[in-house]
């Protein structure tokens, strides 16, 4: 009751966009203006929506107020056959701009062909964005872009964790779904790094607390999902990872340079599979001449020296590669996109001093979304748009993320799951990726509707030209495969 007072209250006085600058945020806003892009050759007209939205406890008061905006086309009649995907990055306590403004959405940051910054900073139209076939509302988080906590006495703990998490953006999208009438649309979720632990959660959370079923979920960039993989798991599966990049930087024999990338991959992975990984299970009893062995096609593949890899024990840190494997050339690569370079104050050391990737992806995105939000969709605010926000101590216990979207799956024969990896993130490696889709099934019973995408690119693979064009027809292609044909049941 309280709640639908609240709304009313709302309702008669008006929804100022920002009204109360520094000294509060309002739980309710939203400011909507038309557009039109060409997709595919085609225009598509479209609204966008830019507003908070709270987040209430049980006696009906705002905690918090989430930022969102909503993209939906206008052209369309009838939205009960018009998909609706919801849009998460990662972190934990990043905002959802990165594949707002880069990847799925109707318009673009400037960036050049690979993906660095270049001025002057803005936005243009997004050629490929997947509006055409999906509405699209891209979510922050609490403390992420716009959104905050409202209520000075809400714990910290109901918003920042694995599971807690989960629970309120759950009770987010199922508000959010109500007030835009799409409970009768197909429904996708798809996040990036983080964002994937947290809408494969969301797809068990929605299902079975708020009844909602979805037709899709799609993996961009993929944590571990909670499943288990320590030990020699943890260490050998880094490796075709750094066989991508040690190709990409020419630090392979020339015999190898002359194969494409995708000709080595397969041959590092089966090495990975079914040599190193075995071999590193023996740990300290492992044969010293099969030890040197493997060094040496190790050395081969990752472009590190035999020595490197014995001091090693096989097993270098993701840290140590990023600063070695360039580290003649006085450079060191990036490690949420290995094609990135960086310099050093020194060349000596175990790790690098910055991440190259992250550094050129602050640059471009942080002007861009300030002024899009601004100037072109018109939400005007005194607060600071968090690209990362203050979210720790984030409770990270109990993951069972990767079993919650299994779960699910099983429960909802519509329900699909693609995975997206570039080759050069060292984040959330591909491989890593691949052998997280493995585990998601280990019946073999639902392969049928699990997919794995790779791309020549990093942990943001839409960054790159090419990639952005081929990952977003990828989904384009996953919504259209997913939408059951008319009157056919979900059942086994």
């Amino acid at each position: 009751m309280k709640k639908l007072l609240y709304i009313a209250l709302i309702c008669l006085i008006g929804s100022p966009v920002m009204g109360q600058g520094f000294q509060g945020l309002d739980p309710e806003s939203a400011v909507s203006s038309t557009h039109e892009v060409t997709i595919g050759g085609k225009k598509v007209p479209y609204e966008a929506t830019a507003g908070t939205h709270p987040v209430w406890d049980e006696s009906g008061k705002p905690l918090a107020t989430l930022f969102y905006t909503y993209y939906r086309r206008t052209d369309i009649a009838d939205n009960t056959k018009r998909p609706l995907v919801i849009s998460f990055n990662g972190g934990p306590g990043s905002a959802s701009v990165w594949m707002h403004i880069a990847y799925t959405g109707p318009k673009l940051l400037q960036i050049d062909a690979e993906g660095n910054p270049i001025q002057p900073y803005g936005v243009k139209d997004n050629p490929h964005s997947i509006l055409d076939v999906a509405d699209i509302v891209y979510v922050d988080p609490v403390n992420t872009g716009y959104s905050r906590i409202l209520d000075k006495d809400a714990k910290r703990s109901d918003f920042f964790g694995v599971n807690a998490d989960i629970k309120y953006l759950a009770e987010w999208i199922n508000s959010f779904v109500t007030r835009q009438n799409r409970w009768r649309s197909p429904k996708y979720l798809i996040g990036e790094s983080y964002g994937t632990t947290r809408v494969s959660g969301l797809a068990n959370q929605l299902q079975n607390s708020h009844w909602m079923y979805l037709n899709g979920v799609i993996l961009v960039s993929p944590t571990n999902l909670g499943i288990d993989r320590s030990g020699p798991v943890s260490q050998a599966l880094y490796l075709p990872y750094y066989a991508a990049t040690a190709w990409y930087h020419k630090a392979l024999s020339q015999d190898l340079l002359a194969k494409d990338l995708e000709e080595i991959l397969p041959e590092v992975e089966n090495f990975t599979i079914n040599e190193l990984l075995p071999a590193m299970a023996m740990g300290g009893f492992l044969d010293p001449a099969k030890k040197k062995s493997l060094a040496a096609t190790m050395s081969k593949y990752s472009g590190l020296s035999e020595e490197v890899l014995l001091q090693h024990n096989l097993a270098v840190p993701t840290s140590f590669f990023w600063k070695e494997l360039l580290r003649d050339r006085g450079l060191t690569v990036g490690r949420l996109d290995s094609r990135y370079r960086g310099i050093d104050r020194q060349d000596a050391g175990e790790r690098y001093d910055y991440d190259p990737a992250l550094t050129a992806w602050n640059h471009a995105f942080a002007p861009a979304i300030n002024y899009y939000l601004r100037q072109e969709l018109k939400f005007k605010t005194d607060f600071q748009y968090n690209l990362f926000g203050p979210v720790n101590p984030w409770d990270r216990s109990n993951d069972r993320t990767g079993e919650n979207l299994r779960q699910a799956m099983a429960q909802n024969p519509y329900l699909h799951v693609m995975i997206q990896s570039g080759y050069f993130d060292g984040g959330t490696d591909y491989f890593n990726a691949k052998y997280s889709m493995w585990q998601l099934d280990p019946s073999g019973k639902l392969k049928d509707r699990l997919e794995f995408k790779a791309y020549r690119s990093g942990h943001m693979m839409y960054l790159r030209d090419e990639d952005l064009a081929t990952s977003n027809q990828h989904i384009r292609d996953f919504i259209k495969k997913s939408l059951p044909p008319a009157g056919t049941p979900a059942k086994y």
